[in-house]
């Protein structure tokens, strides 16, 4: 059936989509409702989506490193009841997105949205993670933001139409899936030639990628590595694993993770010993 746009578009809540309940076209507020704030001077209000793996990825591989100062809480942020509409959560993203943070180690405490925000804020706060000369630092920030850009078309494009629309139309599949081919190819074909996106370091531009592309050909997002034929880049394949492999890089994933298996679950991260202790299947034992 053609769809013929009208004059002026009103919305219709009741349009469809996994995610129809929380969309609007509006912004601001719907509840009032306080955040928590933890001990840590780092406060994190998040959930385990791609977006969000970036930044508790990147905190765990502070930590990791020795960077006690990059400690934080980090709080489960359930977009599905609308906890991102709550008065506190769009104090701190008036986007009303994960993640978001809050710096309290600063007078006044700093806000900071936007996952590739928050993950340049914490490399250049700690100094970790970005390159020192000119040179890297540039290149890096341009793979960073090369995700930012992309990622959409990942996401609310080829991921949307895939898995989540109501129906399946072939033109916006077939257009998605060709522009996220494209760019894993664009991933692939830079990783022929360098160990990292930033050339010889590991560094916030790989997380970023990583916490999309490099799930996506894990087979972690959308149930689409076959559809994708993943296993063709083969580069950013070997890249993916090397990234998963890290010990930061699973205990990132953990976090504000509330759906898949049990052991994977840390709904609420407070201190290191959460990842013993208060993981969904830890809890349901007690």
């Amino acid at each position: 059936m053609t769809y013929t746009p009208p004059k002026v578009w009103t919305w219709d809540a009741a349009s469809g989509g996994e995610f129809a309940s929380i969309n609007r076209p509006i912004a601001g507020a719907t509840k009032d409702a306080e955040l928590p704030v933890g001990a840590h001077a780092l406060q994190l209000y998040s959930l385990a989506t791609p977006n969000g793996v970036k930044v508790t990825v990147l905190l765990e591989e502070l930590l990791e490193a020795g960077i006690t100062e990059a400690d934080y809480d980090a709080w489960l942020i359930r977009i599905m009841e609308g906890d991102q509409f709550g008065s506190g959560f769009v104090d701190v993203n008036p986007n009303s997105k994960i993640p978001a943070l809050m710096d309290h180690s600063t007078t006044p405490p700093t806000r900071v949205f936007e996952s590739g925000a928050i993950l340049l804020y914490l490399a250049e706060k700690f100094g970790a993670f970005l390159p020192k000369d000119p040179a890297g630092r540039t290149e890096a920030l341009n793979w960073l933001f090369w995700q930012m850009g992309s990622a959409p078309y990942l996401g609310g494009g080829f991921g949307h139409f895939y898995a989540y629309a109501p129906e399946k139309f072939k033109y916006p599949i077939d257009r998605f899936t060709m522009e996220a081919k494209r760019q894993l190819d664009v991933l692939d074909r830079h990783l022929a030639e360098h160990e990292w996106f930033a050339g010889d370091m590991y560094s916030i531009a790989d997380i970023a990628i990583w916490s999309w592309y490099g799930q996506l050909v894990l087979g972690r997002l959308y149930s689409a590595a076959e559809f994708l034929d993943v296993e063709s880049y083969t580069h950013l394949m070997a890249w993916a694993k090397r990234i998963d492999a890290r010990p930061a890089v699973l205990r990132g994933r953990m976090v504000n993770r509330s759906f898949g298996e049990p052991e994977m679950q840390l709904h609420e991260r407070h201190s290191a010993a959460d990842f013993e202790t208060e993981t969904q299947d830890k809890k349901a034992a007690k």
